[in-house]
């Protein structure tokens, strides 16, 4: 008779008492496997490990915070979480929306102290999933090297590439994970794999836009980075009364791959809408693109800034969020030009505490086949984050970008991006993985058949 690895792992997870029930995780067992810190619900350090990025999910109350600090602490983790049955999460950077990665009863991976980012010669950056995104940023500048990222300084690399990872140079060099060579996992079987295009590819082409917490536990990445080059930054505001026309011109800007750009609207009606973004380049090449969409939009901006920056403060620019937050957001896909924009205008200033942003696709992200990455929405002419924030009233809140999020979705399809996860989103698997739903969840059946890492939102 042979003994399964993870059969000999249950026996000295926990003890098993009648009818299959397995008795309370030995954590002590577990922290005397780890490296880092183990942070139990009656340790002094829990409340601060057990928080993320949303205040709103401060009540929930994970069974254990490990602090990983080489890839072997999270094989323990890992390995526990099989034998025992505790669920298990994984925490880069903390910014679930839906409170994932600290739900109540789990096992936090904590991930922060795999933070090290290492440029090697041929260009190529390998980073431990755990690095925020300001610190990669700095890291890359140092050695004039740049990855396309988001711009929430706190936001961990990892959630940011697991879920396609939209960013500020996006439209020159590519989504996050387009730019990804290879990564380091730790599967349900307590396995450490290095995947690549060439080595376990159905798992690493499921790790570039897949969603996070799916198929493992990623322990570093490796990258393909770019030189880096100054961006110039512009600012643009324009009249309440030209949204409509705005959102027409913003959305069929003849714009070159340098360009990236959002749309800012708030819920208020009197309130101006942004044209924000930057260009891969020197100052005076973008004010003739500027120039042009004031004609299309048949309106001055109010207000017009553009300054030149070198890679990094460019993106220390762009970092403008508070250390934590207090908001809800859901998403939707814009696969088509919007057509009425006057109706689009007034749907997103249906409630006062609403703000929407759009970021234009286009440029090299669709160069991308919409199946080369589990990535599904290349083809987009934008995406669209609905956000209010929360003082008090959360259903208020909800019921405001559900609004907008169902509207929207009857007329554009129901699409998400699932780094926006909304745990309230209809057909949510369908929404976030369009066509590449099936395989994934093949990739998931078959790097992870028991659901080790199974949650609300997960494949499987």
């Amino acid at each position: 008779m042979t003994v399964s690895r993870r059969g000999i792992l249950f026996g000295l997870g926990a003890a098993v008492t009648g009818f299959g029930t397995a008795a309370p995780p030995d954590w002590q067992r577990l922290r005397t496997r780890l490296t880092g810190a183990l942070h139990l619900p009656r340790d002094p350090g829990y409340p601060n490990a057990s928080q993320g990025y949303f205040t709103l999910h401060d009540g929930q109350r994970p069974a254990a915070v490990a602090r990983c600090a080489r890839a072997e602490d999270v094989q323990a983790c890992v390995e526990f979480a099989a034998a025992t049955g505790a669920p298990i999460a994984a925490r880069s950077g903390g910014h679930s929306y839906a409170g994932y990665s600290t739900r109540d009863g789990s096992l936090v991976v904590d991930l922060r102290d795999l933070s090290t980012v290492d440029v090697n010669r041929d260009g190529t950056a390998t980073i431990g999933a755990g690095a925020r995104l300001i610190d990669v940023y700095s890291a890359l500048a140092r050695s004039g090297r740049a990855l396309p990222g988001g711009t929430c300084p706190s936001v961990g690399i990892a959630g940011l590439t697991l879920g396609g990872g939209i960013g500020v140079t996006a439209r020159k060099y590519g989504l996050t994970c387009d730019r990804l060579g290879s990564a380091r996992i730790v599967t349900a079987d307590g396995v450490l794999r290095t995947v690549s295009a060439t080595n376990e590819p159905d798992l690493f082409w499921a790790l570039r836009g897949g969603g996070g917490g799916n198929f493992g536990i990623v322990t570093s990445f490796t990258f393909r980075t770019a030189p880096a080059t100054d961006l110039t930054v512009f600012e643009l505001e324009f009249p309440a009364a030209a949204l409509s026309v705005l959102l027409g011109a913003w959305q069929s800007w003849p714009i070159p791959d340098e360009v990236w750009c959002n749309l800012d609207v708030p819920g208020d009606p009197h309130a101006t809408a942004w044209v924000t973004g930057c260009f891969v380049g020197q100052e005076p090449r973008v004010q003739p693109y500027i120039d042009n969409l004031a004609k299309l939009a048949g309106t001055q901006p109010i207000t017009r800034r553009t300054k030149q920056y070198d890679y990094f403060d460019a993106m220390r620019h762009f970092a403008g969020q508070p250390d934590r937050g207090s908001y809800v957001s859901t998403s939707r896909m814009i696969g088509a030009p919007i057509r009425d924009t006057s109706a689009m205008a007034t749907l997103l200033r249906s409630a006062p505490g609403l703000y929407t942003q759009f970021d234009r696709f286009g440029g090299a992200i669709a160069r991308v086949g919409e199946s080369d990455t589990a990535f599904p929405y290349r083809k987009s002419v934008a995406s669209m984050q609905i956000v209010h924030q929360v003082d008090g009233n959360e259903p208020a809140a909800r019921q405001a970008i559900e609004h907008v999020r169902d509207e929207v979705g009857r007329q554009y399809g129901q699409t998400g991006y699932v780094n926006y996860i909304d745990p309230h989103m209809p057909n949510w698997a369908q929404a976030y993985y369009g066509t590449n739903l099936p395989r994934l969840l093949t990739v998931a059946g078959n790097y992870d058949p028991q659901r080790v890492f199974a949650f609300p939102q997960g494949l499987g």
